[in-house]
């Protein structure tokens, strides 16, 4: 059986839920965002090098452009390859752990599995963004040689919010 819902993120991009339920032990949760627009790509490009353009023509040294186009093709390659993330699952089975996969704008996946004895609990957390109230949902970790402490806190679902800010 499978859901799809759609939504908007904090900055008022699309976003899509889809549900999937394999059995009632096991259910998968996907969560993606809108595709990185070429127009909009095309558009900070020009007016960077629009500018080095300028610089260019005060200074007359082409070593401005030259830099200006590097450092402008590695800002977008570390973009798409760290930042950007199109996708992201959490896979739940009951007796077994948690999946959270990310699946980046260049093709990278990030995978990460959590053991359902390590969870202590699933919290809805709130942060505060300029001036708005956002809620996350966030998996509590349990200390391993303490039970009623928390090691860690795990955000799930980071491309709908602004964690990487807040973080």
């Amino acid at each position: 059986m499978e859901d799809e819902k759609s939504f908007s993120d904090i900055c008022g991009g699309r976003l899509a839920l889809r549900c999937r339920y394999y059995s009632p032990y096991c259910r998968e949760f996907g969560l993606s965002s809108a595709r990185l627009s070429l127009c909009s790509l095309t558009a900070v490009t020009c007016a960077v090098w629009l500018a080095a353009y300028g610089l260019f023509t005060l200074c007359e040294n082409s070593m401005v452009l030259s830099a200006t186009i590097f450092i402008t093709i590695l800002g977008l390659l570390g973009y798409l390859h760290f930042v950007k993330i199109d996708q992201e699952t959490l896979l739940i089975i009951d007796s077994l752990g948690i999946q959270m996969t990310s699946s980046y704008a260049s093709g990278k996946e990030s995978t990460t599995f959590i053991e359902m004895d390590k969870v202590k609990d699933i919290i809805i957390n709130e942060a505060i963004y300029m001036q708005k109230v956002i809620y996350y949902l966030c998996i509590l970790l349990k200390e391993p040689g303490k039970p009623h402490e928390i090691s860690r806190v795990v955000p799930v679902f980071q491309v709908s919010t602004v964690l990487s800010l807040l973080l």
